[in-house]
């Protein structure tokens, strides 16, 4: 069970059995339920300030910068004219921030099903929080399904920033979901899901990438390393309606010069390219040669 005994939490899963994630706590600054999740925020001795939602670690402040740079700037830099922008869940604002930063964006709609979660991130990870006062910002606190069956075609990008796929989340890493996503996309639009572990849900990633193929004409995955994430690593799945696109080979980069003036601390363009590399085991299982 989940929990803070002598001074460390452990996150424990069915997800990623026999192994979990500890972190050292100094304080608990929040525990409360929402009606939908347990919603915890712990201040780390090492890590910087936590969001845990039931017993799952989201983000810490040490690590959290390249989730969110590689799941926002690789989809967005390989559409040529991202202006409008949709983010499903990311209720700790950090993939707001990183959206927000791009130029090339006008206009960003946020959908967050837990407003719990979202004032518990403006009191307690302010640095990721940042994006939700963007000038570019529209936050939505309600269901994304619901949003995105009343709002077809109308956006260029759209980012699933969610949690793992147990629980209400599950329904997120299914076809009828991406589905969805595809309707509310406009002419040639893109979009980008969390992907989960190569180590862990190569299963579940190898059918993501059967049904997705089945809607769209172009489907990669990237992946980033997280050090606080089972296995240090999750994925995005991407898509796109473009059967142009080139996930692998960015419409657009960033100088060095743009990198520092954004305030990017992992993704470059060596990065971008990098992040498509895969393992022999997985990226034989993605391409069909192989079962795991």
């Amino acid at each position: 069970m989940n929990g803070i005994r002598e001074g460390w939490f452990s996150e424990v899963n069915a997800l990623w059995p026999g192994q979990c994630m500890s972190l050292e706590v100094e304080e608990v600054l929040l525990h409360e339920k929402s009606p939908f999740q347990d919603v915890m925020m712990l201040k780390t001795k090492h890590h910087g300030n936590a969001l845990i939602l039931d017993g799952v670690i989201q983000v810490t402040e040490s690590d959290e910068f390249s989730y969110h740079e590689i799941g926002s700037n690789v989809p967005l830099n390989a559409h040529p004219n991202p202006e409008k922008v949709l983010i499903i869940g990311g209720g700790d604002g950090g993939m707001a921030r990183e959206v927000c930063r791009n130029p090339a964006v006008k206009s960003v709609t946020q959908c967050e099903i837990d407003e719990l979660v979202v004032n518990a991130c403006k009191k307690y990870l302010p640095n990721l929080a940042v994006g939700f006062d963007d000038p570019k910002m529209n936050l939505i606190i309600g269901d994304g399904f619901d949003f995105m069956g009343k709002h077809k075609g109308e956006f260029d990008v759209i980012i699933t920033d969610s949690s793992d796929p147990f629980g209400p989340a599950k329904v997120l890493f299914e076809k009828p979901y991406y589905q969805l996503m595809m309707e509310a996309l406009r002419p040639g639009g893109i979009i980008a899901s969390q992907g989960e572990c190569l180590w862990l849900h190569l299963d579940l990633i190898r059918d993501m990438f059967k049904f997705c193929r089945e809607i769209f004409p172009v489907v990669d995955y990237t992946t980033v390393s997280v050090p606080t994430y089972p296995s240090g690593q999750i994925g995005f799945m991407l898509c796109s309606l473009n059967p142009e696109t080139n996930f692998r080979k960015p419409v657009r980069t960033f100088t060095d010069e743009e990198i520092e003036t954004l305030g990017l601390k992992y993704y470059n363009t060596e990065m971008h390219a990098a992040s498509f590399v895969l393992p022999h085991f997985a990226k034989k299982v993605l391409e069909g040669k192989a079962q795991k």
